[in-house]
This record gives C-alpha cells, sequence and structure tokens, in this order.
C-alpha cells in the first residue's frame, strides 16, 4: 500500500514538473483558432475605423487649425454574449489616435490620483512652492469618444457563424452632438 502511494506521488510530481512548449508568433498575424473576438478582430477592426476616422472631413474641421483637440474616452460598451476585454480596445483606440499626432487624451481613471499627488506638493510642506504644480491648471476635454461591441450568433446543423458589430462615436461635449462615427463589421464561420 505505501509502495502503490509512494509511485502515485511520484507520478503526480513528475506529471506537474512536465515541461511545456512556447513558441512566440507574430502578433500581427492572422489567428483562426475560433469564431470568437481575437486579436486579429482588434487589430483589424481599430486600424480601420482610426485610418477612417483620421480622414474624415469631421475631423479635418476640428484639427485643421493645429490646435490639438483633447479627447476623453467615456468606454467601449460589452454588448455580446462573450467576455471581451474592451479595455484593449479603447487603449489601441487611443494610442493609434495620439500617437497621429492630432489629438490628446485626458484620463479620467487618474483624476483621483492626480489630485492626490497635487494635494500633496500644495499642503504637506515636503514640496517647494515654487516647484508645486497648482490645482486648477488642467484642462477640460472638449470631445468624448465612446462605442459598443455587439454580436449575433447563428448556426445550423453544419455550421456556426459570429457577427460581430464595433461602433465608435466621437461627441461635441459642450454642444452634445456626435460629429463623427463609425463602424466595422466582422463575421465569421
Amino acid at each position: 500500500m505505501k509502495k502503490l502511494l509512494a509511485i502515485s506521488i511520484a507520478a503526480i510530481l513528475l506529471t506537474g514538473c512536465a515541461s511545456t512548449s512556447v513558441n512566440y508568433v507574430d502578433p500581427t498575424g492572422v489567428d483562426t483558432t475560433s469564431i470568437d473576438f481575437n486579436s486579429t478582430d482588434l487589430q483589424t477592426t481599430t486600424q480601420k475605423m482610426i485610418d477612417e476616422m483620421l480622414s474624415s472631413k469631421a475631423i479635418y474641421r476640428i484639427t485643421a487649425n493645429k490646435e490639438l483637440p483633447i479627447l476623453f474616452f467615456s468606454g467601449i460598451k460589452n454588448e455580446t454574449n462573450e467576455h471581451i476585454n474592451t479595455k484593449m480596445l479603447e487603449n489601441t483606440v487611443s494610442t493609434r489616435l495620439i500617437n497621429s499626432g492630432n489629438f490628446q487624451f485626458t484620463d479620467m481613471s487618474q483624476v483621483k490620483n492626480v489630485k492626490e499627488q497635487i494635494d500633496y506638493q500644495n499642503y504637506s510642506g515636503m514640496v517647494d512652492q515654487n516647484d508645486a504644480v497648482k490645482m486648477g491648471q488642467q484642462v477640460g476635454a472638449k470631445y468624448m469618444m465612446y462605442g459598443s461591441i455587439a454580436n449575433i450568433n447563428a448556426s445550423n446543423s453544419s455550421q456556426q457563424s459570429n457577427f460581430f458589430l464595433i461602433t465608435l462615436k466621437l461627441m461635441d461635449v459642450q454642444k452634445g452632438v456626435i460629429i463623427w462615427q463609425g463602424e466595422k463589421q466582422i463575421r465569421k464561420i
């Protein structure tokens, strides 16, 4: 009995220590592993939508005077029946827009941290007041970017398909009007 127990424990330990093989592949390569939303969809969607946005007449009008419009990202709502990391979509979109040299973003998720730092600099007595960042000097975002991703699943006895609709909108915060909207459709079988 003890011998059988020792063999069982050794087998479990050896199985747990088995090496796994990891292969690195081109992150921009086409991923055909499933009909779910994947890295290829994220990359092609954001590239197409941002390219269309940057070449639109509406965006030309707000960037023509060489003053960089300030945006904030309100979020991308996941309306699908699967888990999609919408923060990855938001980060990819904002990175491409910032790196285009045409936009600046405020990061609403960091407001609390920025306020804590400004309070520390101004009220702790630890920072030379000539170097302290002053309260009330930030700029407000003039535009809000937001969007959604939705899907429709369909199947029959021989095939499954998944249709995705990704929508992005840019709203003028003061006027409350949408000045640009783009969408990308993906169908996978």
